[in-house]
């Protein structure tokens, strides 16, 4: 098989296969890292919470491209913006996610856009951006109007009579809420109830493949080691793809009922059910039941905790830095007029400021500050050949904080994203991958950032933020996403 070639050294040359003049490569096994056990390699760096700071403290140690050892098998990692993106730009060609990920989120019953590579992907990518365009969210709109009231008044409440408030804990619920509604149609209102079913099994579900995620080996897989909560999972799975496959039928009966659903889907299952049935040429043409199911759970799982966490990072940074945060109030004020809720989609596109602290919180915080990519045929990185099934680490954060672009680079300034910051605002997309990049950029962003400006915009039109005295502060834990560990911050009435 042909090598291509990712970039030439020093820096970035291309992508995709061209004439190289003749040199010396370098092995993966050549790169600077860390020293590990004989047998083991680094392999115990794998379970810490706290991977993701390993992998950037190396990097300061040995460079922008190292390699790390897990038992006999090298892994490289980079923290070369270039490269980074030249790396993203390749998917689904020449790069995909490990096959080890996707096994074991198809394991699970998300066989949909996040697992599936080359032409399955690229024909489920059009089926799934049919059911998220702006169209659709605009459609769903109103019940994100409600579902946001309904945090505001869980809020006040508990301000009211003096209880205290888990953001960390209702973020979660939150956006569990908006992303089950809008995937499949239905209100969990996990926020008011934490007894439902459905929830129970999806976090059940989402923190085993999180665990999975960082397990060195997949002893599941073995019948002898298999424990209980593995099979505990495996019926969590079960029971959810039956749910989903129920929430199906209604919508099919739904829209047998009214029609005018099929022109106008107010949520994600409807979309893709109607692009399923399209037939011909369509984007959902042969795509059956289980293609739905598969990208109604992928959505759940990619769209949860990613936002949660997003919009908790954020609130940690504006407690304590009441500025920015009395700077967000005032905008808020001005945008919502007399609503206590944003109930105006066109509104969205006036939060100037609260998207630039959204993206100054994603610089510092992002939720995905590494990635795993695996090429699928041998190529050349720079002066490095890398063989293909080479696990390669990006340093999603790392490579905006080495590239030494931002002045006061350690604080929370989000004045440096707006127009007229520095000459003329940032463009985040050209420095940071907080929705990652190439082909496979996230189809949920719009949504996601929708769900940031309405929770954000109500926070801080109708309460005060202030940090607790005393408190530790949120230290940075990885799992699927990077979490607060904690969200030490107490709401008054404004």
């Amino acid at each position: 098989m042909d090598e291509v070639s990712i970039g030439a050294a020093p820096g970035l040359a291309g992508s995709g296969p061209q004439e190289q003049p003749q040199r010396t490569l370098r092995k993966v096994a050549d790169l600077p890292g860390p020293k590990g056990s004989p047998v083991m390699g680094n392999a115990k760096a794998i379970n810490s919470t706290r991977f993701h700071r390993v992998l950037e403290d190396w990097s300061r140690e040995f460079g922008p491209l190292y390699r790390f050892r897990i038992l006999h098998r090298n892994v490289m990692v980079t923290a070369e913006r270039d490269v980074i993106a030249a790396l993203l730009r390749d998917r689904p060609e020449t790069m995909r996610r490990p096959s080890r990920t996707s096994r074991m989120l198809e394991e699970m019953g998300t066989r949909g856009l996040f697992s599936v590579e080359g032409d399955e992907w690229r024909r489920q990518r059009k089926l799934v951006m049919r059911a998220l365009t702006p169209e659709v969210i605009h459609n769903f709109f109103p019940t994100l109007v409600a579902y946001t009231e309904r945090l505001r008044l869980r809020w006040h409440s508990a301000v009211a009579a003096g209880r205290p408030v888990d953001l960390a804990r209702d973020l979660k619920a939150y956006t569990l809420d908006v992303t089950v509604g809008l995937a499949m149609g239905q209100d969990l209102n996990s926020l008011e109830n934490e007894d439902n079913p459905l929830q129970r099994d999806i976090e059940f579900l989402f923190n085993r493949l999180a665990r999975r995620l960082t397990t060195p080996f997949a002893y599941w897989r073995v019948p002898l080691l298999k424990r209980a909560v593995d099979r505990e999972a495996d019926a969590a799975a079960a029971r959810i793809r039956q749910a989903i496959l129920g929430f199906i039928a209604e919508a099919r009966r739904r829209m047998e009922r009214n029609p005018a659903l099929r022109q106008k889907p107010s949520n994600m299952l409807e979309a893709l059910i109607v692009a399923c049935e399209e037939g011909g040429e369509g984007a959902g043409a042969g795509f059956g039941d289980e293609v739905v199911v598969g990208n109604a759970i992928t959505m759940v799982f990619a769209g949860e905790d990613t936002t949660s966490n997003s919009i908790a990072w954020l609130i940690d940074f504006l407690a304590r830095q009441p500025r920015e945060a009395e700077a967000l109030a005032a905008e808020s004020a001005r945008v919502l007029g007399q609503a206590a809720v944003l109930d105006d989609y066109r509104s969205l596109d006036q939060l100037h400021y609260l998207d630039a602290a959204t993206r100054e919180a994603m610089r510092l915080k992002p939720v995905a500050p590494i990635m795993a990519l695996q090429p699928t045929r041998d190529i050349t990185l720079g002066d490095v050949a890398v063989p293909a099934g080479t696990i390669i680490f990006c340093l999603l954060r790392h490579c905006a904080e080495r590239g030494g672009e931002f002045e006061q680079a350690e604080q929370f300034r989000p004045e440096r994203w707006l127009d007229g910051a520095g000459g003329a605002g940032d463009d985040p997309a050209r420095k940071l991958f907080p929705f990652g990049g190439g082909p496979r950029f996230c189809p949920g962003r719009y949504l996601a950032m929708a769900e940031i400006k309405m929770a954000m915009a109500m926070l801080a039109k109708n309460f005060i933020l202030e940090a607790m005295p005393g408190a530790a502060p949120a230290e940075e834990t990885f799992t699927f996403t990077m979490t607060p560990s904690t969200l030490p911050v107490r709401l008054r009435a404004r």
